[in-house]
C-alpha cells in the first residue's frame, strides 16, 4: 500500500496532456517508449498488427488506466496503442521522472508492478475467452468486462456506457468475421439483456448476460471499495 508520503510525491509529476482521434496512434509496434500515459478521458486500444496489416485488438483502456506502465521496463515494444474515440485524451509522463519515483522505496514500484500484473490477467483472460468460448458468450465476456470496469470508474449512466468500436473492430477483438459478428450481435439482442449500436453499449439484465457470459470479475482484481 502507498504511504501518503508516496501518494504526495506522486501528485509532484510534472506532466502535459494530448489529444487524440478515433484511430490515431500513442505509440506504435517497434516503438521505444520515453513515456507513459494515464487515460484522462476517452477510451483507447492495445493491438497488435499482422502481416497484411490486419489488427488484432487485445485490451482496452478507459479513464484512470495506465495503459502502458510495461513500457517503463521495455526497450521496444511489441504493441500499438491507438484511441478509439474523438477526443480521447491522456496525462504523459516521462519514464525518467517516474524511474526516480520507483528508486524512493518499494511502494511505488510495487504498485506499477500490481499494475502490470492486472494488465497481464485482463490479457490472459481475453485468450481464454477468444479460444475456448462459443462465439456468443465470448461476445456477451467482452461486453460485461467492459461495462463492469466502466462501472467501477463510474462511466455508467442509465445502464449504458460508452464503448466507441466499428463492428468491424469488435471481429479484430473477438476474432470474428463480420457477418459472424452481426450474427452474433442479433443473438444477443434477442435476448433482450444487451443492445451494442453507435458506439453505446446498453446492458438491461445483468444476470441473463453475466450467465450467457460466465463472467467472473475476479480476474480485474479490484480491491473492495
Amino acid at each position: 500500500m502507498l504511504t501518503a508520503e508516496d501518494e504526495a510525491a506522486l501528485r509532484t509529476l510534472s506532466y502535459r496532456t494530448r489529444e487524440f482521434g478515433p484511430d490515431e496512434d500513442l505509440v506504435r509496434q517497434g516503438d521505444t517508449p520515453q513515456a507513459a500515459v494515464m487515460v484522462i478521458e476517452g477510451e483507447l486500444a492495445r493491438y497488435q498488427t499482422l502481416y497484411g496489416g490486419k489488427r488484432q485488438y487485445l485490451s482496452f483502456y478507459l479513464a484512470g488506466d495506465w495503459p502502458d506502465a510495461q513500457g517503463i521496463f521495455l526497450e521496444r515494444l511489441d504493441h500499438s496503442i491507438c484511441a478509439l474515440n474523438d477526443g480521447a485524451i491522456v496525462a504523459v509522463f516521462q519514464h525518467d521522472q517516474l524511474r526516480g519515483l520507483i528508486g524512493r522505496g518499494p511502494p511505488i514500484g510495487y504498485a506499477i508492478w500490481r499494475e502490470t500484473l492486472i494488465d497481464a490477467a485482463i490479457l490472459r483472460a481475453a485468450i481464454t475467452n477468444n479460444s475456448a468460448r462459443s462465439g456468443q458468450t465470448r461476445m456477451a465476456h467482452f461486453f460485461c468486462e467492459i461495462f463492469y470496469r466502466a462501472g467501477r470508474a463510474r462511466l455508467v449512466h442509465d445502464r449504458t456506457t460508452s464503448l466507441p468500436m466499428r463492428q468491424s473492430q469488435l471481429g479484430e477483438t473477438l476474432g470474428m468475421a463480420l457477418v459472424t459478428v452481426n450474427r452474433t450481435l442479433g443473438s444477443l439482442r434477442r435476448t433482450g439483456a444487451v443492445e451494442f449500436r453507435d458506439g453505446r453499449l446498453c446492458i438491461t439484465d445483468w444476470n441473463t448476460l453475466a450467465a450467457i457470459a460466465e463472467f467472473d470479475p475476479e480476474y480485474l482484481h479490484y480491491r473492495a471499495q
